[in-house]
């Protein structure tokens, strides 16, 4: 078992695990990380298609907490990823999550949820263009 991995270019994750492996990301992958101020979360990766010429790549997974009814939630995370002419890459993603854990922040001003998934993003441009750090 892998663990403790941070990530470099998204610093609202933490203890990531990959229990079968990893830290390259396959379907079927279980993984787990915390987020959020969330103890670790279970994730699976329900699919994964590396780009190819003409064929955007696709990446989601599932996450769950269990527990009481008010400590549950249910995560689902999709990315499209599209290598575009240029050298230029387009990416969008977009998250679900169910349970009362993630409907507090989302009445938040700012919204922290809004705000920490847009760093994701930010990060990944960072560390394409080399500044990570700067």
């Amino acid at each position: 078992m892998r663990s403790g991995f941070r990530s470099p270019y998204y610093d609202n994750v933490a203890d990531i695990s990959f229990p079968g492996g990893g830290p390259e990301l396959r379907e079927g992958l279980d993984f787990s990380f915390g987020t959020f101020g969330f103890p670790p979360l279970d994730a699976h990766v329900v699919e994964f298609q590396a780009p190819a010429q003409g064929v955007p790549g696709r990446l989601s997974w599932t996450a769950k907490q269990g527990g009481e009814p008010d400590e549950r939630l249910d995560v689902l995370h999709a990315w499209l990823v599209e290598d575009l002419p240029g050298g230029r890459v387009r990416f969008l993603t977009q998250e679900t999550q169910i349970g009362r854990p993630a409907a507090e922040p989302a009445k938040q001003t700012p919204n922290p949820m809004l705000n920490g998934h847009q760093a994701w993003p930010d990060g990944l441009v960072r560390a394409a263009a080399g500044t990570l750090g700067a």
